[in-house]
Formats: C-alpha cells, structure tokens, sequence
C-alpha cells in the first residue's frame, strides 16, 4: 500500500492505529476521539453506547459514533482500532 504525498503546506490530521488483542476483553465506557473506526478483524465484538449497542463480526467496519462508548468482545476477538488524535 502506498500513500500520496500531503500538498505543500497542507493541515494533516494526526492518526492513530492500533490492533486490540483478544485478551483485552472488555474496553470501559470512554469519549470519542474527533473521529474513528472499528475493524473486527477476527471473532465477535458488541460496541455499546446511549444509541444503542451494535454487533459486529469478522471483517466489519464501524464508524465509531461520536458519543461515549464501550466495547465488549463476545468470543476471541481482535479488533483494529483507528483513530484521529487532533484535528490542525
């Protein structure tokens, strides 16, 4: 994979990623960061918020709403976790 060169004097956003291993198997509810997303990369995983809980399996991509949040993994799951940290 290959990224384009930002533009001469262009504002980047800063982003994170990480993959949250099976062992992790329940994260506290938490506030959102400007912006993320959730890919399931293996098992089952329920993110619970005020809105409502949602279910998601292998190979499913969330955007994680902008409200506080919980995640709980259902079965031996992994999950890859991306986040934008600030906004210029």
């Amino acid at each position: 994979m290959r990224a384009a060169p930002a533009a001469a004097g262009a504002h980047v956003p800063e982003v994170a990623a990480r993959v949250v291993p099976a062992d992790a198997r329940r994260m506290n509810e938490h506030t959102t960061p400007p912006a993320a997303t959730l890919h399931v990369l293996r098992g089952r995983v329920r993110l619970t918020s005020g809105g409502g809980d949602t279910e998601l399996g292998a190979g499913q991509l969330l955007v994680i709403p902008k409200e506080r949040h919980g995640l709980l993994a259902l079965d031996d799951a992994a999950v890859l976790l991306t986040t934008v940290t600030s906004v210029p």
